[in-house]
């Protein structure tokens, strides 16, 4: 069930960023979805990274058939973390109020996009996470204990590691304003993998945005397989050390404004 919001905030300029690689079994479902949704503002960005599987052509056919979609035709898979510098940076050049980051794979579910768009204009926040790690949040029930186990350590690595109070520190669902993705200089990021999520967030606390969490669930792919490969771990391991040292000595530009909204909030 998808959550309303107030008809004021529902046109919202809102474009949701859709990175790519081998999903031309996902694609066709989620983009329909996504576009069904009450939200006369929405617009999709699909960045392909040249996937060999056809996802790319798929993309282009969506976009033909809607205006609402466009695509980003990058020539390499260069990492998650890339795909989603280059397609944000693309998305606010058309002037969005707020940009989404969402998964293709059927993993994050449609429906909660409202309640993250809702929390962030009831709010203020110049980011808000989609967490798994919240009350209220949940994990598919198809995931076995050794990954749920994997991902909390990773979580509780990473937040230990920079002293940032966010639950879902690498999560993947998020939507920011667009006054705070500007702050982030993404040309000059460490991160070209799934560690992005995590220094994005790190920044954004280090610059003063507020922080919002919203729970969510969060299902396993519909379709094909992970793309978390170990040259993605090793980088997931090493960048939190690598932001604290860079980091070290620098004056935070305020105290972190991390919240939990409920959907009551919204």
């Amino acid at each position: 069930m998808t959550t309303a919001i107030p008809r004021e905030w529902a046109g919202t300029r809102l474009t949701v960023v859709m990175p790519t690689y081998n999903e031309a079994a996902c694609l066709p479902g989620t983009a329909a979805a996504l576009l069904a949704l009450p939200l006369p503002g929405l617009r999709l960005l699909i960045v392909d990274d040249d996937s060999p599987d056809g996802t790319g052509r798929l993309a282009d056919e969506l976009a033909a058939a809607d205006p609402r979609v466009s695509v980003l035709h990058r020539t390499a898979k260069e990492g998650l973390g890339r795909a989603y510098a280059a397609g944000i940076g693309a998305a606010l050049r058309d002037g969005p109020d707020y940009v989404a980051q969402m998964d293709a794979d059927g993993s994050h579910r449609v429906e909660h996009l409202p309640e993250l768009l809702g929390a962030a204009l009831a709010t203020g926040a110049g980011l808000v996470v989609g967490s798994r790690y919240v009350p209220g949040g949940q994990l598919a029930a198809d995931w076995g204990a050794r990954r749920r186990l994997l991902s909390a350590c990773a979580n509780l690595y990473a937040t230990s590691v920079l002293g940032v109070p966010i639950r879902d520190l690498t999560a993947g669902y998020t939507l920011w304003s667009a006054d705070a993705l500007e702050d982030l200089a993404l040309d000059g990021l460490r991160s070209a993998g799934y560690s992005f999520q995590v220094e994005t967030k790190f920044l954004a606390v280090r610059a003063g945005h507020k922080v919002v969490e919203v729970p969510i669930r969060f299902e396993d792919r519909a379709h094909g397989t992970s793309k978390m490969d170990f040259a993605t771990q090793r980088e997931s391991a090493l960048l939190p050390p690598r932001l604290r040292w860079d980091h070290r000595g620098r004056r935070r530009a305020a105290r972190p404004q991390v919240a939990l909204a409920s959907r009551a909030d919204i």
